[in-house]
């Protein structure tokens, strides 16, 4: 907790539910418009959450920016381009380059039709050194930077500063659900500190990913076939979901000097790791929630939560679910995986984007899971919005958003 607030003054989400707040809103409330972004065909037999049709043109207006970005970074770059758009700075060439960000990330984003350009005509080549001098030539024409595996976030980075202007400080996450949640915990840390006025936060996930499902289902997360309720799920469970998420946080005193409106404001970010044995979950939130100074969880707080599905039967996903029902018994809890899937990097983000939508609005959506207890408590008036960010393996976060009255 600090003294000096620190605000949300804008933010963007590209999601499976939309672009704009009315958009994201009312899908929330329409479980039939949320099934509708469930495809279970693309990735089988892995469903995800997909984004329907936008203008990256509309962000993103260099025909070069957009060739040289996949789909993660297109996410990205379109949502930055949202939250600076609704936080009144874009175009604002002064600010821009007082505006520091903070991303988070995974690893390269393959080109798989370059993939199978090379699969196919590598072995046409007679000798080995006709093979390799040929490889080596499609590489270096038809490769994005974006391929290069361990810089993927500096070059994420890169391309937001570059397509938007944006010419402050720049520091870089990656490591899952952790990295989104410490790209804003340090973002919230630095301004609370005066180590800047505007940040720019953000991250992205690409749930169409082939390499990643790979990669997940080798761990044993996935859930397969069908689509299922997130709280009823077996323990292979995660269910990808695409999303861009970036918010604008600045210094109430900043917000007034512009004159823009301050939309939300976070009162703090805390993360942390444990072991995760019997008990942990519970321990850990009441750790979080003390230093958060939230006090307790009832009918004015919602809490929407970041369980990915991962465990849920007896895992960490039902061990999550078993502390909310303990911790946030009065409380309306959401758990927006249901409705917008999991999206790693970007879900802690996202979370708190729905929080300030919430707060903005004074109340929170209807139960994404109806028949699930944790989501027992209905919609109502709500003043501030709990964000959990336990992810699948490790990483615990919280989040605490208020309104402005």
């Amino acid at each position: 907790m600090t003294d000096r607030e620190v605000c949300i003054t804008g933010y963007g989400l590209l999601s499976p539910l939309g672009e704009t707040p009315a958009a994201r809103w009312a899908a929330l409330n329409d479980p039939a418009a949320r099934r509708a972004r469930i495809d279970e065909a693309a990735t089988a037999p892995f469903p995800i959450h997909t984004i329907g049709d936008y203008d990256l043109a509309a962000q993103v207006p260099r025909p070069g920016d957009r060739r040289a970005m996949g789909p993660m970074m297109q996410y990205g770059a379109y949502a930055a381009g949202l939250a600076l758009d609704s936080a009144g700075l874009k175009g604002n060439d002064d600010l821009l380059q007082q505006t520091h960000m903070i991303v988070a990330s995974g690893g390269g984003e393959r080109d798989l039709e370059l993939d199978r350009l090379i699969l196919e005509g590598a072995p046409g080549r007679d000798t080995r050194g006709a093979r390799e001098e040929w490889i080596t030539a499609q590489m270096a024409d038809g490769l994005r930077p974006t391929l290069f595996l361990a810089q993927l976030p500096n070059l994420f980075a890169g391309n937001i500063s570059i397509v938007h202007k944006v010419a402050g400080s720049s520091r870089t996450f990656m490591g899952e659900e952790s990295a989104g949640a410490d790209a804003l915990r340090i973002a919230h840390r630095r301004l609370a500190a005066d180590q800047g006025e505007i940040f720019l936060v953000g991250a992205a996930f690409a749930s169409e990913r082939p390499d990643v499902q790979i990669s997940y289902n080798a761990g044993g997360v996935l859930l397969r076939g069908g689509f299922a309720d997130l709280w009823s799920r077996p323990d292979a469970g995660i269910c990808f979901g695409a999303a861009g998420a970036f918010l604008v946080l600045e210094l109430r005193e900043s917000a007034a000097a512009r004159g823009v409106a301050v939309r939300a404001v976070l009162r703090g970010v805390e993360s942390d790791r444990t072991d995760r044995r019997t008990g942990d979950p519970a321990e850990t939130a009441r750790r979080q929630l003390e230093r958060l100074g939230a006090g307790p969880v009832g009918p004015d707080t919602a809490v929407l939560s970041g369980a990915s599905g991962a465990g849920a039967a007896t895992g960490i996903t039902a061990a999550e679910r078993a502390m909310l029902e303990d911790l946030a018994a009065g409380a309306p809890v959401r758990g927006t995986a249901q409705a917008v899937g999991h999206a790693v990097e970007a879900a802690f983000l996202q979370n708190v984007i729905l929080a300030a939508s919430c707060v903005e609005r004074g109340e929170v959506f209807a139960p994404l899971s109806p028949d699930a207890p944790v989501e027992a408590v209905g919609a109502g008036p709500i003043s501030r919005a709990l964000v959990t960010g336990w992810g699948h393996v490790r990483g615990e976060a919280l989040a605490l958003v208020e309104g402005t009255g």
